[in-house]
């Protein structure tokens, strides 16, 4: 099923999804080079510092933790952005790659590199 969308409206979708993906890039560097200089941050001052009280580094811990959680999501939401734009240039773009029905344009406004329509969504966090 070719997509019913206009060029025009694609190629919105198309800049939407850049201007997300530059965005996210930039937001993942930085929590990148944040979480590594917490990592050598933490290496100097938990060796200098041996009387640091146990609830301090089990902040640091869930910290790193989080900020590990943070990299994975905007990771896995790049790899949904970098999908989507294979599905534009496929012709197949804002097409349920479920049931293959059309994706409802608010969904795509909310969530440009959505791959369900919202039954299908719902349908398969039933079964989640």
């Amino acid at each position: 099923m070719a997509s019913a969308m206009k060029p025009d409206e694609i190629e919105d979708y198309r800049k939407t999804l850049e201007g997300l993906r530059a965005r996210l890039r930039g937001d993942l560097d930085q929590l990148t080079d944040e979480a590594f200089q917490r990592d050598g941050e933490e290496g100097s001052s938990n060796l200098s510092n041996v009387s640091a009280a146990v609830a301090d580094v089990g902040t640091e811990n869930y910290d790193q933790e989080f900020m590990l959680s943070l990299i994975e999501n905007e990771q896995e939401t790049l790899a949904q952005i970098s999908e989507a734009m294979h599905r534009i240039d496929a012709g197949i773009y804002g097409q349920c790659q479920e049931c293959k029905g059309p994706i409802a344009k608010p969904r795509l406004q909310a969530l440009p590199y959505a791959r369900c329509c919202i039954e299908c969504a719902r349908e398969m966090e039933k079964h989640a």
